[in-house]
């Protein structure tokens, strides 16, 4: 067939003017179906306000469009990569999955928190091919709040307790706690993760399982069904009851977040891009001044950057900081202007007389580690009348809101109800949970809690504790006749720790730090000291 085409102008430009019609219709109804189907992704629906909104909106336009897709939303990325096999009916899972849909609130506060770090942890996960589920680990380890401590001494969104952080590379000071750092903390705990699973043959509820009570609870489990002739499988094994809620609840969250419209579950959108860039620096520097170049405020930066227990970073490094993607852009370009010198202020202390570096350390906030790097010191001893340089804060200490000192202080600070009294206890030498809980009538996870420590935490002397005691009490009635006592127990013949505990009613690890003993053996004539509680004496002799 022939075509024939318009020569004259009126006609080439009408056919132009319909075209370009077409096409503007065409791309309104492209981008109205790319808009429906994202708000479908995020777990919600736009309403036909917002659609007939998009529409009247597109209307109006004159020439076409550019291109502009909208940013994708990480929940299908992540709901793609779920692998774990559910069973929705299992009572233990039944329970966790009402009371997380029963709480829209709390999933919204935690997903929230968890917002800057979905997309890096997700990433992660699927270069070592890793179910998305264990993205989702750190809500049930610590509902994703950077700064989260639990009585067990587990820190960070991982929950890493002391000893199995080392384990796993993450470095432990004053400076410094890499169980919290976000970046160091994840690969720690993927690379555990991935240990487990391989050591319990690819079985993920048992490997998670083992994270929560260690290994060695699981395998012991398991050995006693095999003795048992009993399945082996997680939901048949006897173990510990926190460790039969938490993996319940970590599958629960799953088939909550797979299914968040069947829930009533409304997943705000997060977009499938990186939340935080990781910027490197050459020394240590003063973290008011790294909010400053990167133009955000100090709370902002220690989120990002929880691993970070004082006013500075670690001067051993890490030598990098976590910052929201334009933030970083912006530090970036400030930090290469600004000289290295110009990272930390200086001081100059003249040494007085009966000063220690330790004295020194904890007035200027600082390690006394880095004072003897600084200043080259090789032992100990520091002589009246020298000088020492010494790294100092730009700003006061209550500036640094989040640092491990001013956290303390907040929660010491923490009103516990009504018809309660605030006593400030001095820790005297000697003194442990046990004992202070004990002079004050109170619970040791309570005064543990109050103080923003766990149970197992060392007390130093000359520390302050918060003690929250009924109303009625008072340093002077709780325990009017003094009743706590120090005494020194000669050891017998045929004495040991676990008998003399008994006797005076105090717990052995208690006679090994009053003592520090570090052996479980004792030799006759040796002289222990003992904290006991006198009217507890009498009761268990009569």
């Amino acid at each position: 067939m022939k075509i024939s085409f318009p020569t004259d102008i009126k006609s080439v430009s009408k056919i132009f003017i319909l075209l370009s019609s077409l096409f503007i219709v065409v791309a309104c109804n492209e981008t109205i179906s790319d808009q429906k189907i994202d708000a479908a992704q995020a777990g919600t629906s736009a309403t036909q306000n917002e659609v007939s909104k998009n529409i009247f909106e597109h209307d109006q336009l004159e020439t076409p469009a550019q291109n502009t897709e909208p940013t994708p939303n990480i929940w299908p990325r992540i709901q793609a990569g779920f692998t774990m096999p559910t069973d929705i009916n299992h009572q233990a899972l039944k329970s966790e999955l009402s009371w997380y849909a029963s709480n829209p609130l709390y999933m919204q506060r935690v997903l929230q928190r968890a917002e800057p770090f979905l997309y890096y942890i997700l990433e992660e996960t699927e270069k070592r091919k890793l179910p998305a589920e264990l993205v989702l680990l750190p809500i049930v380890e610590s509902a994703y709040q950077p700064f989260a401590y639990s009585h067990g001494r587990a820190a960070g969104i991982w929950q890493f307790i002391p000893a199995t952080g080392k384990a796993y590379g993450l470095k432990q000071n004053w400076w410094y706690d890499g169980r919290r750092d976000i970046y160091a903390s994840t690969e720690a705990a993927l690379n555990y993760l991935e240990q487990l699973n391989k050591m319990f043959k690819g079985d993920w509820m048992l490997a998670l399982a083992a994270y929560n009570s260690g290994s060695g609870t699981v395998r012991r489990a398991i050995k006693r069904n095999k003795k048992q002739n009993r399945p082996t499988d997680f939901w048949h094994l006897q173990l510990p009851k926190e460790t039969r809620a938490y993996v319940p609840k970590l599958l629960a969250l799953k088939e909550l977040i797979a299914n968040p419209e069947k829930y009533a579950l409304s997943l705000h959108f997060i977009a499938n891009t990186p939340g935080f860039k990781q910027v490197k620096i050459t020394t240590q520097i003063d973290l008011a001044l790294a909010a400053k170049l990167a133009e955000i405020d100090l709370k902002t930066l220690y989120n990002y950057n929880p691993g970070f227990n004082r006013w500075a970073t670690d001067p051993d490094g890490p030598h990098t900081l976590l910052l929201p993607i334009k933030a970083a852009d912006t530090f970036e370009t400030n930090y290469s202007l600004l000289p290295a010198d110009k990272h930390i202020q200086w001081t100059r202390h003249k040494i007085k007389n009966g000063e220690t570096l330790g004295h020194i350390a904890l007035k200027y906030d600082t390690s006394v580690k880095h004072l003897k790097t600084v200043n080259s010191i090789q032992g100990n001893n520091i002589r009246q009348g020298k000088y020492l340089v010494i790294p100092v804060a730009s700003k006061n200490k209550s500036s640094y809101a989040l640092t491990s000192t001013q956290r303390i202080k907040a929660t010491q600070n923490i009103k516990r109800g009504r018809g309660k009294t605030r006593v400030n206890h001095l820790v005297q030498k000697g003194e442990s949970f046990w004992t202070i809980a004990r002079k004050y009538k109170v619970k040791m996870h309570s005064l543990a809690k109050w103080n923003g420590m766990a149970i197992k935490d060392p007390l130093k002397k000359g520390q302050k504790l918060v003690v929250w005691t009924k109303a009625m009490s008072s340093v002077a009635t709780i325990n009017p006749n003094n009743t706590i006592k120090s005494i020194h127990y000669t050891v017998k013949n045929g004495d040991s720790l676990s008998q003399i505990a008994s006797k005076y009613r105090v717990n052995v690890k208690d006679l090994h730090r009053w003592n520090t003993i570090k052996s479980k053996y004792i030799q006759p004539g040796q002289r222990l000291k003992l904290y006991i509680d006198v009217t507890e004496q009498s009761s268990h002799q009569s």
